[in-house]
């Protein structure tokens, strides 16, 4: 098998740039080859160990299996992240939010004063375990409902050598604790309405947890008020809260954080132009 054999049927599930991409992934992670190798045509100078490998792997990506899963890590703000069934797989646009957490953090003194941060949703644990690494002498603490998403975001927060407290808890189902208060909330919660699945990728739906996409109930906003009024509770005064958004429900969301003691509302596009993050800030005394 030549690498344009690789592109060529990946492009019958795929577009061909991210074909492409898929098949330089795999040469690269799993047989490491350069791309300099691969113009000199050693993908079919494979042992045939490789090959037969090669093929039980494109066997599965044909069945629109995402890339991720079959080589169990996707990347993500730098590191390596061990990804599997029943966890989502970490998304560009989360790296936004996680690189905006991490810009206001330098630039308003919270990411040198311990900041306790609370991520609501972990999945794989990559928004908390890069904000712990990022963020020397950080307490970060990390919740999902999912047993085998917190099996995997803490094995992921082990061979990064750094330290978060998971926990399984439901902020639909969940009220403040005596003592409880962060200076930083940040969540990529579920958020997709069941009727977006029409115009999803099979990868996405025949693969990835639907519990990690599709919002509880099939109502997002009843998702993001429940993380709005639990920040509004526990964040201490000047503290920020950071939210992933679907983005048709963006300005609701905006207009719905200073009804629980938010201010200094800002959003953000990603990289596609999708109003995408929202941040802000807890009232003052």
């Amino acid at each position: 098998m030549t690498y344009q054999d690789i592109i060529r049927q990946l492009s019958a599930l795929y577009e061909t740039g991210e074909a492409r991409a898929i098949a330089r992934l795999l040469m690269e992670q799993r047989f490491g080859l350069t791309m300099a190798d691969v113009l000199c045509g050693k993908v079919s100078e494979l042992s045939a160990d490789d090959q037969q490998e090669l093929q039980k792997i494109m066997k599965r990506l044909l069945q629109a299996e995402p890339i991720q899963y079959v080589l169990g890590e996707a990347w993500f703000c730098g590191r390596s992240f061990h990804v599997a069934p029943g966890v989502l797989i970490p998304r560009p646009e989360t790296e936004e939010l996680c690189r905006w957490v991490l810009e206001s953090a330098a630039s308003d003194g919270t990411g040198t004063s311990s900041p306790r941060i609370l991520d609501i949703g972990t999945g794989s644990g990559c928004i908390a375990i890069t904000l712990a690494a990022e963020l020397q002498g950080s307490r970060v603490k990390a919740w999902d409902i999912s047993d085998e998403a917190l099996r995997q975001a803490a094995a992921n927060a082990r061979s990064t050598h750094v330290e978060v407290a998971f926990e399984k808890k439901d902020v639909l189902r969940c009220s403040p604790t005596a003592g409880e208060a962060w200076d930083i909330i940040v969540s990529n919660p579920p958020y997709i309405y069941r009727r977006e699945s029409v115009a999803m990728a099979r990868n996405v739906l025949d693969y990835e947890p639907h519990e990690a996409l599709f919002a509880p109930g099939d109502k997002p906003d009843v998702m993001y008020q429940a993380i709005c009024r639990y920040a509004g509770q526990t964040l201490r005064p000047g503290g920020s809260l950071y939210l992933e958004m679907n983005p048709m429900l963006t300005e609701a969301v905006a207009a719905y954080l200073p009804t629980v003691g938010m201010q200094q509302v800002e959003t953000r596009n990603d990289q596609f132009g999708k109003q995408r993050m929202v941040k802000a800030t807890k009232t003052t005394l």
